[in-house]
């Protein structure tokens, strides 16, 4: 804290959120927004342009019932996973095979004075067991019209941004800060994610069927070959790249 003193999260410790919505399809991230670490997740979600008939994938950290009644007005879907003391008052309920996972597809309304001011109009809420997690799960969305079978698949798909996640952490370490002030962190880090997008846009359009970071491998280890990227990327071996040792090509993806 005493180094960072802009990025407010405790007493004696600094840190900053990177809000991020994914992209299932491009692999990508197509919205990143900085703040303080103390700032809630929630927040962001106030800057997100939502597209029409998209779908966005929350987890309950994001259950804001006034935020959410945005993305229906904008006549864009969501699902997020409901917070156990989720208020809901049914109306009816859809006949399920609870063979498939699938416990209850019930459609009603926010329950309570405030939230349902805040939600007005009529909601879906779907149980499912998750039997590989051995995870009860309980979905609320805004669409009618896919199975609870597909929007519990839609919501297995959030799990990807904890991939990328987990991805940043082991490969794009930050071992040191080139500047300390608020504005030196920021270009760091998006300095990161533009190498991690750069690399993913490539590896698409070049149809390379690799990892990100076999391919930061290559790239980093032949920063001087003139070789054409992609004959570069489709002939070398990254776990037998001499240069990989070198102490004269060191490429730091902060």
């Amino acid at each position: 804290m005493s180094v960072f003193w802009w990025a407010h999260f405790r007493k004696t410790k600094a840190g900053i959120k990177l809000h991020t919505l994914f992209d299932i399809n491009t692999q990508i991230p197509v919205f990143i927004h900085i703040t303080e670490a103390n700032v809630h997740d929630v927040n962001a979600m106030d800057i997100i342009n939502y597209e029409p008939f998209a779908y966005y994938i929350f987890d309950r950290a994001y259950v804001d019932y006034l935020r959410l009644y945005q993305i229906t007005k904008s006549t864009a879907y969501f699902v997020v996973r409901a917070k156990s003391n989720l208020k809901f008052k049914r109306m009816y309920s859809k006949k399920t095979d609870k063979s498939t996972g699938v416990i209850y597809d019930q459609t009603g309304k926010i329950d309570g004075f405030y939230t349902s001011k805040d939600y007005p109009e009529k909601i879906r809420k779907v149980k499912f067991f998750d039997a590989e997690n051995n995870k009860m799960l309980i979905f609320l969305t805004n669409n009618f019209d896919l199975s609870a079978g597909q929007i519990a698949l839609l919501y297995k798909q959030r799990w990807q941004i904890e991939l990328f996640f987990k991805w940043i952490k082991q490969h794009l370490k930050v071992k040191t800060f080139w500047g300390t002030k608020e504005n030196a962190v920021r270009i760091q880090i998006n300095i990161a994610i533009i190498t991690y997008c750069l690399v993913s846009i490539i590896a698409k359009d070049l149809k390379i069927n690799r990892s990100i970071y076999e391919i930061l491998q290559i790239l980093s280890a032949s920063l001087l070959d003139k070789t054409p990227v992609n004959e570069l990327l489709m002939k070398s071996d990254y776990n037998n790249v001499n240069e990989l040792d070198s102490n004269q090509l060191v490429f730091n993806l902060f």
